[in-house]
């Protein structure tokens, strides 16, 4: 199969910020970018070519993008499997409606994880209330009931203490198909953001550490400070979930660190993600420049990371007394600020991130973390 050289147009389904940063990768090494969503005026539309306000269920749409493109990939996996379908009619998918299927939903994803091998919690399917009951039983509290489709940054998502909480749990997520999940005690929470190539070449960023707030990532610090076994195993199960996915583009791998040095895996994204950002400043390679190069059958780059770094979401939060103090943030020498063009700053929305350089990944997170607080005026 020929590549899709420079000077070809690649459509995006989704027009958010990591779109927004796959255009600007794009872009710089000479391709055209398409985007498609309902929006107008997005992160992703400000940066590309062509931006097409249109519903993903509007199918003729679709394949009229689909024609004026040499291939279509994903910034947003909840996009529905006719829609990849309409798009595979006219030019390649990547990665493949079939993985987009699996990922979008928690029955799929787990049921699939389980089926090849790969380290998930102890699980249980439920449609009803009675379902529900009898898996608290079998699976014992605390447990965590997620929906099955539609979840991020902890939406979706009731912890059951008890037993007698079931019923009300099961209210709260609308009586919708669901995962209960085993509770898991875990030391450290890292991902591994991977590519694998047309010709099934594989890559990835390492072994990075996440830190959440309220369900949102925080703080990402890359390398992550776990063991030499850790990093191995973890690269090894990213690695067989890309292989039994048939990836062609960039998933995220999202994993638990138990006490023990155990690994198990909490969610797969098949895209670039939020804890991969850090790979824009300190990578040879970013995730979106390699999402790109895989997308377009091109071989992969180098993931070698230059130097430590340490990312920061800045939330729309930092808004709240007025607009931050860009200034002082930019008195950090070795801190990047990244803004996704987002015209509303509103609560627990990612408006931006800062990423900092340093010789160790404690000065990383130590440097990030301080421009992030005199962001605040």
């Amino acid at each position: 199969m020929k590549p899709i050289l420079p000077g070809a147009a690649i459509g995006v389904l989704g027009s958010g910020q990591l779109g927004r940063m796959f255009a600007i990768a794009a872009r710089r090494m000479g391709y055209r970018v398409h985007t498609l969503s309902p929006d107008s005026d997005t992160p992703t539309g400000q940066v590309s070519d062509l931006e097409i306000a249109a519903s993903y269920e509007d199918l003729d749409a679709v394949r009229r993008f689909a024609r004026g493109v040499s291939a279509v990939t994903f910034e947003f996996e909840n996009v529905p499997a006719a829609t990849a379908a309409a798009a595979a009619e006219f030019a390649p998918v990547r990665p493949a409606g079939s993985v987009l299927h699996t990922t979008q939903q928690r029955i799929r994803e787990k049921t699939f994880l389980e089926s090849h091998g790969l380290p998930v919690a102890p699980f249980r399917i439920v449609r009803d209330a009675a379902a529900l009951e009898t898996a608290v039983a079998e699976l014992g509290c605390p447990c965590i009931l997620k929906t099955a489709d539609f979840g991020y940054d902890g939406k979706g998502q009731v912890r059951i203490e008890a037993a007698v909480d079931a019923a009300t749990a099961w209210e709260k997520i609308g009586r919708r198909d669901a995962v209960l999940e085993g509770f898991i005690s875990f030391a450290k929470e890292v991902s591994v953001v991977a590519a694998r190539s047309v010709t099934g070449e594989y890559a990835d960023f390492g072994v990075v550490e996440n830190m959440h707030r309220n369900h949102i990532l925080d703080l990402t610090v890359a390398p992550a400070a776990v063991s030499v076994r850790v990093q191995e195993r973890a690269r090894e199960i990213s690695r067989a979930v890309l292989e039994a996915l048939d990836v062609v583009g960039v998933l995220c791998v999202e994993l638990f660190v138990t006490h023990g040095d155990e690994l198990i895996i909490n969610e797969l994204a098949p895209r670039p993600h939020n804890s991969g950002h850090f790979t824009f400043d300190a990578c040879v390679t970013s995730q979106f420049e390699q999402q790109l190069r895989a997308v377009c059958g091109l071989p992969l780059g180098s993931t070698a990371q230059l130097c430590a770094s340490a990312m920061a979401n800045l939330l729309g939060d930092e808004w709240a007394g007025g607009e931050p103090d860009w200034a002082a943030v930019a008195a950090f020498p070795s801190v990047k600020i990244h803004m996704y063009g987002k015209m509303e700053a509103r609560r627990g929305r990612k408006m931006g991130h800062l990423t900092a350089l340093a010789g160790t990944p404690e000065e990383a997170a130590r440097m990030v973390m301080e421009a992030r607080r005199v962001l605040r005026r």
